[in-house]
């Protein structure tokens, strides 16, 4: 039998750590109800229009999508005011940043520049096509040093990845900030392209204020991804799309792997644009909720990061338990919650917004949590 060869990069690639499910807890546990806030997701679900779109349109799932995905992008130009030849769809926007750096960056020769921490796929990705990862560690309160960003860019940078709102912390940066970073990438390095990820930006709280793709002023040199999978509650379909500078979409759309983007999933995304009730109830869901969860996390002593995105990380007190401790007594109690020792933070959490019953179910699991561990000590 021969024996297989793999590529080294895979050989010591360090997976994506994605977040526990509510069957696997559910089986571990042997729990009725569990309760999930660690993967971001839409707190209301998926509206009722999508539903009945899914359902309307199930039978057709023996067909092929139509290539390129145009009734989906026309809507998407519309919607950001944008020409549609500027826009790729793709299987969750993941996909997107992952054939920007095979598209652009050449194996061995060329590198990528971003933060740390920061969403893993970034390096995941660059890892997988051999393309050398340079990362500028963020400031203690988890803003972004823009300068000291640029201290690892050079001639042979192909991307600098930036997070709007940032993840795991939810910090967001004024428009102005990253308006100047994209300026002087263009005049010192036109070779690099800046991909600017704006998953989470419809929940800022001025989105005018904080999104270049809402501004309507996208620098040649710019890449702005976005998802379904958060505001319009589409995780489970993968669907996310990028707006880019013309000529780069074109050689996307050729590298992309055929009708990654499925019927079912193009039919929802219509339907979500549609369902504009849905889509606030969503943002004031989100906003009131992230609102009782930082004063009721603050109330109880931990140490929150402010946040424009649909989560909050925090930091148990000084004396509670340790955070890896929390969270498995959380897990016990049928709630899941992201700890981010993958992101290189052992001592934070992460809690994504979930409804108003979801919120205090969670404040009231941790209080018993921090209360039961100052009377029996951490093994709680």
């Amino acid at each position: 039998m021969p024996k297989l060869t793999v590529r080294r990069e895979i050989q010591n690639l360090a997976a994506y750590v994605p977040g526990l499910s509510i069957a696997e807890i559910q089986q571990k546990y042997h729990l009725s109800q569990v309760i999930k806030m660690a993967s971001n997701e839409n707190p209301l679900g998926t509206s009722p229009l999508v539903q009945e779109a899914i359902a309307r349109h199930a039978a057709e799932a023996f067909r092929y999508p139509q290539g390129g995905n145009p009734r989906l992008t026309s809507a998407l130009a519309v919607r950001h005011g944008v020409d549609a030849r500027r826009i790729v769809v793709g299987n969750g926007s993941d996909e997107i940043i992952d054939l920007c750096i095979r598209v652009l960056a050449e194996p061995g020769q060329h590198n990528m520049v971003c933060f740390e921490p920061c969403f893993s796929i970034y390096p995941i990705q660059a890892h997988i096509c051999g393309v050398e990862i340079r990362r500028q560690p963020l400031r203690d309160d988890f803003s972004f040093d823009f300068v000291q960003l640029l201290t690892h860019v050079d001639n042979n940078t192909r991307l600098v990845f930036v997070t709007m709102p940032d993840n795991p912390s939810g910090y967001c940066p004024p428009l102005v900030e990253i308006e100047s970073l994209a300026r002087t990438l263009a005049m010192q390095f036109p070779h690099c392209l800046l991909v600017v990820d704006e998953a989470y930006m419809d929940f800022s709280t001025n989105e005018a204020a904080t999104s270049l793709l809402a501004s309507g002023h996208m620098p040649d040199n710019v890449a702005v991804t976005r998802t379904f999978s958060k505001s319009f509650g589409l995780a489970g379909l993968r669907l996310g799309y990028a707006v880019l500078p013309g000529e780069l979409a074109e050689y996307l759309w050729r590298a992309r792997l055929p009708f990654s983007v499925n019927i079912l999933a193009e039919e929802a995304a219509l339907a979500a644009f549609n369902d504009t009730a849905f889509y606030e109830a969503t943002l004031s869901a989100v906003a009131v909720g992230r609102k009782k969860l930082q004063d009721g996390l603050t109330n109880l002593g931990c140490t929150v990061w402010p946040s424009a995105a649909n989560f909050l990380m925090f930091r148990l007190p000084e004396g509670g338990p340790a955070a890896h401790v929390c969270f498995e007594y959380l897990l016990t109690h049928g709630i899941i919650i992201r700890p981010l020792k993958s992101y290189g933070l052992p001592q934070h959490l992460r809690v994504s917004v979930g409804t108003m019953q979801e919120n205090q179910a969670f404040l009231d699991a941790l209080a018993q949590c921090l209360a039961e561990q100052s009377v029996h000590g951490e093994d709680v």
